[in-house]
């Protein structure tokens, strides 16, 4: 975006025009380079390999998750393809999820990981029009649809409230069959979520930009949801999003990383208030948890935030520095957050594809394999991971997600 950005317009987010500064040259470069990203992490051993959904926005501009998914699951590869994911209150009728998931899935050979979050009110309520009052109820019955595609017998008929089918009988039907892929949810901190995935025994995963630091509060909310409905405290029922730059030491990565992370979170992330929060779209006691726990209300950055190095170390928003003191600052928020699945966010704001690749390289190399083995010693099993994806009980989930 132009430096005047912030200046010019209220938002990055659905209502920057696109005739002005959406180019279209740049986004053929922008794309092919997020692909060949993806594929390097699967080349160097990355365990995850993410891939999301956002729409009308200048720094995250993957509408159709499930495309980006269907070139990964061709190759040859032991690594999950994890949605993180289709948006459900958007698709007319949900049904298209189930079977484009059971495509991926039947072509990766059960690499599937089939991630159903609510998104955000930015993407649902005003680039495709949902009233937010029923964002959850039309959630809620896509993701029964989506379950019953996949383990009932078709042809079956199905009279929702905003799905009436007829005949429910998808082909394919999903690689893996014990019942069905693996389900993860994603939230920002809504208490609903929590309650849900515990409900359905499913991965609950923070996805926020704003780090381990202010995810400690968020994930105690889930972890105590999951002890009241008695499950056990295994940490691959958790998942947490985490921005992570590594160079070859401290002050290389503050010098070389530094002015892009000024760029994604004084601009990039600059999302309208009014956007964010829109009346209807979250519960009373959800908006009062994020207020109180989360600076700005969780909605990322706000005119007049500067984002300097030492700030965003120290309050946890951003891991960075050489591989030592990665390791050191990724198995200490690992741990604190009693999360097993950890999501990479490698490629930040500006930084071009040299770049994210010297990054990425770094912690294959001198970071990942310190921090695989860090559950070994407490035994958990991850029963949340695609069976045809490499099964290393013991490992982390190390996803690339483009933002």
């Amino acid at each position: 975006m132009p430096d005047d950005f912030n200046d010019r317009y209220d938002s990055i987010y659905v209502t920057p025009p696109n005739r002005e500064l959406c180019d279209p040259e740049v986004q053929h470069r922008e794309f092919h380079w997020n692909l060949d990203e993806l594929e390097y992490a699967d080349e160097l051993g990355f365990d995850g390999l993410g891939v999301n959904e956002h729409h009308q926005n200048g720094y995250g501009y993957c509408n159709s998750p499930n495309l980006i998914a269907f070139h990964l699951a061709r190759r040859k590869s032991n690594a999950a393809i994890v949605t993180m994911g289709a948006t459900l209150p958007m698709y007319n009728p949900p049904i298209r999820v189930a079977e484009e998931f059971a495509m991926i899935d039947v072509l990766s050979g059960g690499r599937l990981v089939a991630g159903l979050p609510v998104g955000t009110p930015m993407d649902n309520c005003l680039c495709y029009g949902i009233t937010p009052t029923e964002v959850r109820p039309r959630y809620y019955e896509a993701h029964d649809l989506i379950k019953q595609a996949w383990t009932r017998p078709g042809p079956f008929s199905f009279n929702g409230r905003f799905n009436k089918l007829r005949y429910v009988n998808p082909w394919p039907l999903p690689y893996q069959r014990n019942p069905h892929p693996p389900i993860w949810l994603a939230g920002g901190g809504s208490m609903e979520t929590w309650s849900f995935a515990a409900q359905n025994n499913y991965t609950y995963n923070y996805l926020s930009f704003l780090g381990h630091g202010f995810a400690e509060d968020m994930m105690k909310g889930y972890w105590d949801v999951a002890d009241q409905h008695g499950l056990d405290r295994n940490p691959y029922r958790a998942g947490f999003a985490q921005v992570v730059v590594v160079g070859e030491t401290d002050a290389e990565a503050e010098r070389l990383y530094t002015p892009h992370l000024k760029y994604f979170y004084e601009t990039a992330l600059n999302t309208a208030p009014w956007q964010a929060a829109i009346p209807g779209y979250s519960s009373t006691k959800s908006i009062k948890n994020l207020m109180a726990k989360a600076p700005n209300g969780g909605y990322g950055a706000h005119r007049g935030h500067k984002a300097t190095w030492g700030d965003l170390i120290d309050k946890g928003i951003v891991i960075g520095g050489g591989p030592e003191t990665v390791v050191q600052q990724l198995e200490a928020a690992m741990r604190k957050l009693n999360a097993g699945h950890l999501i990479c966010l490698m490629q930040v704001g500006s930084m071009d594809n040299a770049l994210t690749r010297h990054c990425m390289k770094l912690f294959a190399e001198k970071v990942l394999p310190k921090v695989r083995p860090l559950w070994d010693k407490e035994g958990w099993k991850d029963h949340w991971w695609p069976t045809g994806a490499a099964q290393d009980a013991s490992a982390p989930v190390h996803e690339l997600v483009e933002a």
